[in-house]
């Protein structure tokens, strides 16, 4: 039985990076200091992170950002776009969308289901589903194709560039039949916290650098120390083993992938595409961390940053609690390590990890919650130029 890449995960088996058999020749991944950019006045690369960056003003028609940008990532979950474009292609001129597929398709969307695009990559025709969208010029698909001929079951090895992700966008917003517009962006507005096969937090990158309104379809694929959401801890995912063929237009399908796209801003004013690459055996937190870190640096029009204070955060699946108290309810759990945004801090009740205490407490509002001040990388108990809940900020 042929197997289907669950997209957060590779599979846990030897893989081969073959020639890919359709779209451009793709340029090669660099590794690129933090800093050090190409065609790009502003993004930031932290080091050991290989990016493909592209940021595209519709109000004025132009890039603001380009590095790298038609380099080719595995896309994970961002092929999803694709699986949901193909699926409603062909539905007018009313685009009614049966019951079953809409119970398939919202979580694919909003939640990235790896269920939902098995089920529209094995029915549809896998491989095919790209050679289509390739071969519909109003998409401008460039860089874009279809998986290695022996991992024709891995929608999430597709390959997609930054330029590309930006060209799909571009389409669904300016070019799809108002139905298809509304559909595709209403569900990518409502992106969930928690990814809905692997309890990931997927409001990384430009859900975490930005306030709404915004829209976006994340991916995330390779072998990570644990990452959670809610309540449940998460099994590291699983990467492959990979050896480029000679002479080869390669995909890199070893070191983990993490991806954040979408729109910022009024009217989906700028499409953001950011695809990375990180180093093997990087923890979830840490590259969650990066992509963040990476995306903030951005030139982004229209983009309006969150208030607060970044902070790095220490410890395993810290709880995040509807009140200043480790009896409050739990709201969720952060990926070991993960930097927090921190509006403002109030006391509440004392925790204990030897040799230390606290009794202040962080109100994380990305979260709508509060960590104990004793997992931020600070070495005061008050955190320093953060202000007390409801005082004005200093």
């Amino acid at each position: 039985m042929r197997m289907l890449l669950r997209g957060a995960a590779a599979l846990a088996a030897v893989v081969t990076v073959a020639s890919l058999t359709s779209g451009a020749a793709a340029q090669p991944l660099t590794e690129r200091a933090a800093g050090t950019v190409q065609s790009s006045a502003a993004a930031r690369i932290p080091p050991g992170v290989t990016a493909g960056v592209a940021v595209f003003d519709r109000q004025t028609g132009t890039f603001t950002e380009r590095v790298d940008d038609s380099a080719r990532f595995r896309s994970a979950s961002v092929v999803k776009l694709l699986l949901a474009l193909d699926f409603l292609w062909n539905r007018g001129p009313d685009y009614v969308i049966p019951a079953a597929d809409r119970a398939r398709l919202e979580p694919m969307l909003r939640g990235s289901d790896d269920d939902a695009a098995n089920h529209y990559w094995s029915t549809y025709g896998g491989p095919a589903i790209i050679k289509r969208m390739l071969d519909r010029p109003e998409v401008g698909l460039r860089d874009t194709a279809a998986p290695p001929t022996e991992y024709a079951g891995f929608w999430g090895y597709t390959a997609m560039s930054a330029r590309d992700t930006v060209a799909v966008y571009r389409y669904i917003l300016e070019k799809a039949p108002a139905p298809v517009r509304t559909f595709i962006m209403d569900n990518l507005r409502r992106s969930t916290r928690c990814s809905a096969t692997d309890h990931f937090d997927q409001h990384f990158g430009v859900a975490g650098s930005f306030d709404r309104p915004w829209a976006v379809k994340q991916g995330w694929s390779g072998k990570y120390a644990k990452g959670t959401c809610g309540s449940q801890a998460t099994p590291s995912a699983t990467t492959a083993q990979s050896a480029a063929a000679p002479g080869a237009a390669a995909v890199d399908l070893i070191r983990p992938a993490l991806h954040t796209t979408g729109t910022v801003g009024a009217d989906d004013r700028t499409i953001v595409a950011v695809l990375t690459l990180h180093a093997a055996g990087t923890s979830y937190g840490k590259a969650y961390t990066d992509i963040g870190r990476l995306t903030r640096s951005l030139n982004v029009p229209g983009g309006v940053r969150p208030s607060g204070t970044w902070f790095g955060t220490w410890g395993e699946l810290v709880n995040v609690r509807k009140g200043p108290a480790t009896g409050d309810e739990r709201i969720t759990r952060l990926p070991a390590g993960v930097e927090v945004l921190v509006g403002c801090q109030t006391r509440g009740e004392v925790v204990s990890v030897p040799p230390y205490t606290n009794d202040w407490w962080a109100y994380l509002p990305q979260y709508g919650g509060y960590i104990s001040n004793i997992y931020i990388s600070s070495p005061d108990n008050r955190l320093p130029n953060v202000p007390e809940c409801g005082s004005p900020r200093p």
